[in-house]
């Protein structure tokens, strides 16, 4: 059994007892959070397709961590003109761990 689900404006695929990284999530590690906007749910042979959500459907997850992602480097150059700029970015994510997938 599996979901399409939005979570932080991004599309996951997840399953049950799945671990996750998503974009940083609001809440304290070990709270509990509940997705509606599940866009397919998929049970065996059952496949649901929401238009444009399925009616009913959530997903259950619980925060295990807020982490950091690794440093990406922005670096420019513009050759001959002793033009250099370096930058670094380093993206916030939420570990969750996927609970259940209700119907």
């Amino acid at each position: 059994m599996y979901a399409i689900v939005v979570i932080a404006g991004q599309q996951f695929k997840v399953t049950k007892d799945q671990f996750l990284y998503a974009h940083r999530l609001q809440g304290s590690i070990g709270a509990a959070l509940n997705f509606d906007q599940v866009l397919l749910v998929e049970n065996g042979s059952d496949i649901k397709v929401g238009v444009p959500t399925v009616s009913g459907a959530s997903v259950n997850a619980t925060i295990l961590d807020h982490v950091r992602g690794e440093k990406v480097q922005i670096f420019k150059k513009k050759r001959r003109k002793g033009y250099r700029k370096s930058r670094g970015h380093r993206q916030d994510f939420t570990k969750i761990s996927i609970d259940s997938i209700n119907i």
